[in-house]
């Protein structure tokens, strides 16, 4: 188990989390739970129902469609200080892809409950937390519409 104030000074470097003031930080770095995963494992599946979100303390995570499947298909890798299932904190669907570890990996997931904590405690961090997502979530699009686009053309 990592110190919580080691935990406290990785986290206060996500992006997701820049402008929280300590308050705020702080419950989160106490609600986080650690995960483990060794490389191939896989973390969360596709069409399950996902509850948590997860920041990548060390290693590297696959984002994979049709995992085991003749149309298995990497959508992405992401390693450390980056963050992957927010999907199901922002809406209650399943998961629309699988999380696989690509190497021994150490995360910290954070359940939508911890986010609704925030909320109900200090809701303009929350806010933040959720502003900072949405502006993550529309990098990745823009990325995405870029790679469609020249492929498209």
């Amino acid at each position: 188990m990592i110190p919580v104030s080691e935990r406290q000074e990785f986290l206060s470097t996500i992006p997701i989390f820049a402008g929280l003031n300590e308050a705020a930080l702080s419950e989160l770095v106490k609600a986080a739970e650690e995960v483990s995963a060794e490389g191939n494992q896989v973390i969360v599946r596709e069409g399950e129902a996902g509850n948590r979100m997860f920041i990548i303390c060390s290693g590297r995570v696959e984002v994979v469609k049709y995992l085991d499947q003749p149309k298995e298909t990497v959508l992405g890798a992401f390693g450390p200080r980056d963050f992957l299932g927010e999907m199901s904190i922002i809406e209650c669907v399943t998961r629309s892809a699988s999380l696989r570890a690509a190497e021994p990996t150490f995360l910290f997931a954070l359940k939508g409950s911890d986010l609704y904590h925030l909320y109900r405690h200090q809701p303009a961090q929350y806010a933040i937390v959720i502003l900072n997502i949405a502006r993550d979530l529309s990098r990745r699009l823009r990325s995405i519409d870029e790679k469609f686009a020249a492929v498209s053309h």
